[in-house]
């Protein structure tokens, strides 16, 4: 379970959201500017909110009162960002293995099979397509250990046809792995393929469900 309180003003940007995220895959849905990517920013510890509380399961993240502010790095939560973020210098198999923690938590060959990336361990980033490194950059969250997986937009930046082939990838994910899953998006056709929870949010505020 995660739970969310915070508070966070920014110029004329508020967010203000009290929700508590039960199910295995949620989505958070919304247009640019609703405060998205700010509400993940809190959660893994990339803003502080100014005032409110953060929990994944029973650990405190984030507590304005008791002051308490988990570093990222201590939070355990894997990150996938719109652009693969992978080391250049780096083949496949080590930005793969970058910061990975146990490989029995994942197993590493059987991620790699399930991520369909066996052929291109030996290759560095430059040779892959936008979705190849998206995929490597999902795995390399997944190899990390984490608590929790956050995907931000991770499909923004290919065209439908790259999209077309990592959707599929990321159900398989959703489905496999038993890791609590929240993914990020203002297209409604991507998380219905993904999930069926989903939280709306507008001008920093979470929407009533209909």
């Amino acid at each position: 379970m995660i739970s969310i309180q915070a508070q966070l003003k920014r110029g004329h940007f508020n967010l203000d959201v009290n929700i508590q995220l039960n199910e295995r895959v949620t989505a958070i849905f919304g247009p640019s500017g609703s405060g998205k990517s700010t509400l993940l920013n809190c959660i893994a510890g990339i803003a502080t909110p100014d005032t409110g509380k953060i929990f994944l399961d029973e650990t405190c993240l984030f507590d304005s009162n008791a002051k308490i502010n988990v570093p990222i790095y201590q939070r355990q939560i894997g990150l996938v960002f719109q652009e693969g973020r992978l080391f250049p210098h780096l083949t496949i198999e080590e930005n793969l293995k970058y910061g990975i923690k146990n490989d029995q938590y994942v197993n590493f060959e059987a991620l790699v099979t399930l991520l369909e990336l066996s052929k291109h361990l030996k290759k560095n980033p430059h040779q892959l397509s936008g979705g190849e490194k998206q995929r490597v950059a999902l795995g390399r969250a997944l190899l990390s250990a984490p608590k929790l997986l956050m995907l931000d937009e991770p499909l923004a930046s290919l065209d439908q046809r790259l999209k077309g082939q990592i959707l599929p990838y990321l159900k398989l994910v959703a489905d496999e792995i038993n890791i609590p899953m929240i993914y990020i998006s203002h297209d409604k056709r991507e998380i219905a393929q993904i999930t069926q929870h989903v939280v709306e949010i507008e001008h920093g505020k979470i929407k009533p469900k209909k």
